[in-house]
C-alpha cells in the first residue's frame, strides 16, 4: 500500500480522500493550517474521523514553511488539495490569500516534488471557474479559459505552473477541474450547505440572481474517485481533466428537488447577482471517462439526501 500526502486534509474534499486512503490501508499524512476562512472547528470535525485511523500523520502548518524534503522522502503520490477557495471573497483586499495560498503554495510544493525520490504522482485540484463564462456546453478541456473571478485566475496560474513542472522537470501531474462538488462535510460558504442550515434551522434560503443559473453538481464520492483514478492511470500524466456529476440543473430546479427531500416547504429570498460568479457550468467528461474510467455514480437527487441526512446530524 501506498504513502499520500493529502494537502487540505481536514478540508471538504480533503477530509474524504485521506478517509477513502485509509480505508484501503495507504499511509496517510494529512496537511492542514486550519485557516480561518470558515469555522476551525468544522475542520476538526472532519479530521476526528481520520485519527482513529493508524495509518494517519497529521502536519498542522502553512505549505509554505514546512519542510517540504522531510515530508517527502517517502511519499509516491500527492493530492494537493489545499486552497483558498471562495469566488465572492476573491475580491479586494482578501486577494492576497488565494495568491498565497493557490499560486505561492502551489509553485513551493511542486518545487519540491521535482526532487522528491519515491514521487509517482501529482494530483492538483483545480476548478471549473477557470472557464468563467464558456462559449459552449457542455464544456470540454480544449475551450479557451476566461475566468470572471479572482480566484478563477488563481486556480488557472496554479494549473499552468502545474503543466511547466510537467514539461521542465517532469513532475507527474494530472490537473482535475472540479465541477461543483457537494456532499456530507460540504463548506458551509457553500450553496447546499447554506441551504440545508437554513431549512433545519427555518430560515429563508438566499440565491443570487433569479435563480435561472445552471450547474454541473459533482457528488464528494465521485469526486474522490477521479482522484483515485488520476494517481493510478500512467496515461493520466501532464493532462487536464473535466469532474463534473452527469448533469447540468437549473437551480430553481434543485431547489424543487430539496423541497421533496425535506418534505417542507422553502421560503427563498432572492438578492443581486453576486460579481465572478459564472452563468452556467457544464462539464463535458469524456476525457475523464476515455482516459480515467471515470464514470459518475451518485445522481444528485440521492447525493442531496445524504448531504440533509449529515446536516441533521451535525446541527442537531
Amino acid at each position: 500500500m501506498g504513502i499520500f500526502i493529502v494537502t487540505g486534509a481536514a478540508g471538504f474534499i480533503g477530509s474524504n480522500l485521506a478517509e477513502t486512503l485509509l480505508n484501503r490501508g495507504d499511509t496517510v499524512i494529512g496537511v492542514d493550517e486550519f485557516n480561518d476562512y470558515y469555522d476551525p472547528a468544522l475542520k476538526r470535525k472532519n479530521l476526528a474521523h481520520l485519527e482513529k485511523y493508524p495509518g494517519f500523520e497529521l502536519i498542522e502548518g502553512d505549505i509554505l514553511s514546512l519542510n517540504w524534503r522531510d515530508l517527502l522522502s517517502d511519499a509516491e503520490g500527492i493530492f494537493h488539495q489545499a486552497a483558498q477557495a471562495g469566488v465572492r471573497a476573491s475580491w479586494g483586499d482578501g486577494f492576497r490569500s488565494y495568491t498565497e495560498r493557490n499560486i505561492n503554495a502551489t509553485q513551493v510544493l511542486l518545487e519540491a516534488a521535482k526532487d522528491a525520490p519515491n514521487l509517482q504522482k501529482f494530483v492538483y485540484a483545480s476548478s471549473s471557474s477557470i472557464y468563467g463564462n464558456a462559449e459552449a456546453f457542455p464544456t470540454n478541456e480544449n475551450a479557451c479559459p476566461q475566468p470572471v473571478s479572482p480566484y478563477g485566475i488563481t486556480k488557472l496560474a496554479g494549473e499552468r505552473l502545474c503543466g511547466l513542472y510537467y514539461k521542465n522537470f517532469g513532475v507527474p501531474i494530472t490537473s482535475l477541474r472540479y465541477f461543483t462538488v457537494y456532499g456530507p462535510r460540504q463548506r458551509p460558504d457553500m450553496a447546499f450547505h447554506k441551504f440545508f442550515k437554513s431549512i433545519f434551522f427555518d430560515e429563508a434560503i438566499s440565491i443570487f440572481g433569479d435563480g435561472l443559473q445552471t450547474r454541473d453538481f459533482t457528488f464528494i464520492s465521485d469526486c474522490v474517485a477521479a482522484n483515485l483514478a488520476a494517481a493510478e492511470v500512467p496515461e493520466a500524466a501532464g493532462k487536464v481533466f473535466n469532474i463534473g456529476g452527469g448533469s447540468r440543473v437549473v437551480l430553481k430546479e434543485v431547489i424543487d428537488t430539496i423541497e421533496r427531500i425535506v418534505d417542507r416547504p422553502i421560503r427563498i429570498e432572492f438578492t443581486e447577482a453576486a460579481r465572478g460568479d459564472a452563468r452556467h457550468t457544464s462539464a463535458d467528461v469524456s476525457k475523464a471517462q476515455k482516459i480515467l474510467g471515470y464514470q459518475p455514480q451518485v445522481a444528485l437527487e440521492e447525493g442531496l439526501r445524504r448531504e440533509w441526512e449529515w446536516i441533521q446530524s451535525l446541527y442537531s
